[in-house]
C-alpha cells in the first residue's frame, strides 16, 4: 500500500492551521495585539452580535502564557464578554469545562509539543469540539472586521474576568469517572511525566487517588522548561525512572497533556499505535468498539493495520491532525481513533485526545489482564519498519508543483511494490516537509526516505 499526500484543511485560513494559530510568542501571528482581537473575534461570532458569550481560557506552563491569556482576556471583555479563568490545565480539560459549564467557547492557549518559545491559540466550541476549518476561517475573517470595532461595550456593558477555582479538581473527578468502578490500582507502580506541562498536577492526582503508587517527574514547570528533554517527546528519562524504581510502567504525557506515549517495564516505548491496537482489541472483545472500526491518519504504521484486520476490525484513515480523526468518527459514527503521536480519542469519554484517559484504559487492560505491558504491546501488534525524516527547507511548494521530489516518490513506490508505503507532506504547524516510508527492509527504506528528501532540497535551494 502506497501513499502520497499533504496536509488536508481549508485553504481560505491563513492563520488557523492543523490545531489552531501557532508560532513564536511576541512575533506575528502569536502577539498580544492579535490574541486581543481573536478574543474579541471569538466572543463576537459566538453570541453572533447578541447576547455576551461566556468565554472559558485555559494555557499551559509557558512564560508567554501570562501575556496572551491577559490579552486574550481583554479581548473577549471589549465584546462584552465573560471570562473564566482556569490557569494551567490540561487541553481535553477545557474541552470538558466547557461542555460541563454551559459556557460558549473555549480557548487554549498551547502549543503542545513545541519548544517553550513557541504558543500557540486553539478554538474550541459549546460542544467541547475543535471548531471545524469553516468556524475557523469565519473567526479568522473577523480579526480586522469594522464590526468588532463598532461592537464594543462601554460603561456597564464590558464584561469582566473571574477565574475557576476549582477547575483542577473538577477535571480530576471527570478523569477517574472514565476508568472502570470494579477496578483499582492497588500495588500498581506507576512513573508520571509531565513535560514540566499543563497536567504537572492533575496527571500524579488521578493515578494516585486510584490507588497506585506513583512517581513524579517533569511537574516542577518554571515557564521555559515544557517538553524539554521530558514527556511524550523525550521518554528517556521516563524509561530509566521506571527501570530503577522498578515500575510497572511510565506514562509519558505532552505540554497540553492531550498526548501519550508509555513505557514498559523494561523501558520500552509504547507508541500511540500499539496503544490503539491495545485498546481496540479490548474493546473489540468487550463489544464497545462502534461499527468494529477504528480511525486513523495516514502516518499510523502498517503493522496496526495488519493487527486490526486480524481481529476483524477496519482501519479507516484520515488526513493528519487529531480534528481530522474526530470529524470522520463524528460524522460516521466511530467511538475510538488517534495517531501514532499519542492522540488518542475515546469519544465515549472525551471529545479530543486526552493523554490521561487514554493512559487509564491501558491500566485498565493491564490490570484485567494480569500481565506485563511488554506482553500485552507485543502481543497487540507487530510493527513494521518506518523511516520517518524530517527537514526545514528554504520555501514551500506544493508537492505537484515539485517535479523532481515527485519523480523520487513514483521509485520509491516501484520498489517497494505492494509491501510498503511512502508518505510526503508538509507539517500542518511546522515548515518541514515530512517523508515517511514504510517497508520490510529498514536499510532500503531510509535510503529511499533519503533520496526523496534530498531531491526537495535540490529543488527548493
Amino acid at each position: 500500500m502506497t501513499r502520497v499526500g499533504e496536509t488536508q484543511g481549508a485553504h481560505a485560513r491563513k492563520l488557523f492551521g492543523t490545531d489552531g494559530i501557532r508560532g513564536v510568542a511576541n512575533e506575528f501571528p502569536m502577539t498580544p495585539e492579535v490574541a486581543l482581537k481573536v478574543g474579541a473575534a471569538v466572543t463576537w461570532w459566538a453570541s453572533r452580535g447578541g447576547r455576551s458569550a461566556r468565554v472559558v481560557i485555559g494555557k499551559d506552563t509557558r512564560l508567554s502564557g501570562y501575556m496572551l491569556e491577559t490579552a486574550l482576556a481583554a479581548g473577549v471583555c471589549s465584546q462584552g464578554g465573560r471570562v473564566l479563568l482556569t490557569g494551567p490545565l490540561p487541553t481535553p480539560a477545557i474541552a470538558y469545562i466547557v461542555q460541563s459549564m454551559r459556557a460558549d467557547v473555549g480557548v487554549v492557549i498551547s502549543a503542545s509539543h513545541n519548544p517553550y518559545a513557541d504558543n500557540g491559540i486553539k478554538v474550541f466550541g459549546p460542544d467541547g469540539f475543535k471548531l471545524p476549518d469553516a468556524a475557523e476561517a469565519e473567526i479568522e475573517a473577523l480579526l480586522d472586521d469594522p464590526r468588532l470595532v463598532n461592537a464594543r461595550r462601554t460603561e456597564a456593558g464590558v464584561g469582566r474576568a473571574e477565574k475557576i477555582e476549582d477547575s483542577r479538581g473538577r477535571y480530576v473527578t471527570f478523569v477517574k469517572g472514565t476508568f472502570p468502578k470494579n477496578l483499582r490500582l492497588d500495588g500498581l507502580r506507576i512513573v508520571v511525566d509531565g513535560a514540566h506541562g499543563a497536567a504537572y498536577r492533575v496527571a500524579p492526582l488521578v493515578f494516585s487517588e486510584l490507588g497506585a503508587d506513583v512517581t513524579a517527574i517533569g511537574v516542577k514547570p518554571n515557564g521555559r522548561n515544557i517538553n524539554d528533554r521530558c514527556g511524550a517527546l523525550h521518554p528517556e528519562a521516563l524509561a530509566a525512572e521506571v527501570i530503577k524504581r522498578k515500575a510497572h510502567l511510565g506514562i509519558a504525557l505532552d505540554g497540553d497533556a492531550d498526548r501519550l506515549i508509555v513505557v514498559d517495564e523494561g523501558g520500552n516505548v509504547v507508541d500511540g499505535d500499539a496503544i490503539m491496537a491495545i485498546c481496540a482489541r479490548r474493546m473489540k472483545d468487550a463489544g464497545t468498539l462502534a461499527r468494529d472500526t477504528v480511525v486513523a491518519t495516514v502516518m499510523s504504521n502498517l503493522g496496526l493495520e495488519r493487527a486490526l484486520t486480524g481481529m476483524g476490525v477496519k482501519l479507516v484513515r484520515t488526513a493528519v491532525g487529531d480534528r481530522y480523526v474526530v470529524e470522520a468518527m463524528r460524522r460516521h459514527g466511530y467511538n475510538f481513533g488517534g495517531e501514532q503521536s499519542g492522540h488518542l480519542v475515546f469519544l465515549d469519554h472525551a471529545t479530543t485526545g486526552d493523554g490521561l484517559i487514554a493512559a487509564l484504559q491501558v491500566v485498565g487492560a493491564l490490570v484485567t489482564a494480569q500481565r506485563p505491558l511488554s506482553d500485552i504491546a507485543a502481543d497487540a501488534m507487530q510493527r513494521v519498519p518506518q523511516v520517518l525524516l524530517n527537514a526545514t527547507l528554504k520555501q514551500r511548494r506544493a508537492l505537484d508543483h515539485m517535479p523532481r521530489t515527485q519523480t523520487a516518490i513514483v521509485d520509491a513506490e516501484k520498489k517497494l511494490g505492494t509491501v510498503g508505503r511512502v508518505l510526503v507532506r508538509w507539517s500542518g504547524t511546522e515548515p518541514k516537509l515530512r517523508v515517511m516510508v514504510e517497508g520490510e527492509d529498514e536499510a532500503v527504506i531510509r535510503s529511499l526516505a533519503e533520496s526523496i528528501l534530498d531531491e526537495a532540497r535540490k529543488e527548493l535551494a
